[in-house]
């Protein structure tokens, strides 16, 4: 027997939306499962050949700082897919939250964030830039409220960052790894 959905309600709407699914398993089994939407979303890691750094930005996120207290979160440049493609709107986000203008972008993949819950999925690039592509203050557009700080870090102590397990941004350490696969010669 293949799943079903047999019903569907509205719990939420506002800037997510979250619904209750009654679903039937491929087991036969009916739960109620729920399901928050809010769109697909893209990650961009702008890094510099010659200078092997990346920019990253540090930012207050409600979900953590109310888990671990911790007041910043150092992150992948990210942000929602408008009425674009994924392409136009990684060239968009890096530009209001790091002040870099990406000519080039590598597609590393689309992930699930996370698919127990959400329906989001991040298109993941790499980005080479250098010093002359930064040509705006970065830090998010001023109506948002995104505090956004933008750092400009080594590749790698970045790298090891992540192999220690201090990046705790899953986006992050992934385009890290990816482009230290791809481009080892930069650590």
């Amino acid at each position: 027997m293949n799943p079903r959905i047999l019903a569907r309600e509205s719990v939420y709407s506002g800037y997510l939306t979250v619904e209750r699914l009654q679903v039937r398993l491929a087991d036969g089994a009916q739960v109620w499962l729920e399901v928050e939407r809010h769109g697909d979303a893209v990650v961009i890691l702008p890094y510099d050949v010659e200078r092997r750094c990346a920019l990253v930005v540090r930012l207050f996120r409600a979900p953590v700082f109310d888990t671990t207290g911790e007041e910043v979160l150092e992150e992948a440049c990210a942000g929602m897919i408008g009425n674009e493609g994924a392409e136009t709107a990684a060239r968009r986000e890096a530009y209001e939250e790091l002040g870099v203008a990406l000519e080039s972008l590598e597609f590393i993949g689309r992930f699930w964030s996370s698919p127990g819950v959400s329906t989001e999925r991040h298109s993941l690039f790499l980005a080479p830039y250098s010093a002359a592509a930064r040509t705006g203050e970065g830090g998010g557009v001023a109506g948002e409220h995104e505090g956004i700080t933008v750092i400009e870090r080594e590749l790698a102590p970045l790298a090891r960052d992540v192999d220690q397990g201090r990046i705790t941004d899953g986006k992050l350490a992934t385009l890290i790894l990816a482009l230290r696969q791809r481009r080892p010669e930069l650590f």
